[in-house]
């Protein structure tokens, strides 16, 4: 796992680090960039990518009418270790 604070963290994290597979991020990120923005500047650096989102309130910024974005996968919080852990693996395998 490789963390980051932030989105530009986050990005850099990914330039830095071509072997990364998934980026996990929340909706709601500090330091002026949304978690949307993140996963769309991460894909235009790596368009094969897998993006999974979080959030506990901020939905409407991934989901529209009910429907999640095409390609984009969502763990609502709170959720737990293991149903991350599921997640993440049931992602990767596919």
């Amino acid at each position: 796992m490789i963390a980051a604070r932030n989105g530009a963290e986050g990005l850099a994290q990914l330039v830095r680090h071509p072997d990364i597979r998934l980026l996990f991020t929340d909706v709601g990120l500090p330091g002026g960039m949304t978690g949307r923005q993140l996963a769309d500047r991460a894909r235009a650096l790596r368009p094969g990518l897998l993006i999974l989102f979080t959030t506990g309130y901020a939905r409407n910024a991934i989901v529209h009418g009910g429907i999640l974005d095409h390609d984009t996968h969502l763990l609502p919080k709170p959720f737990t270790h293991g149903a991350l852990a599921g997640k993440i693996r049931a992602l990767l395998d596919n």
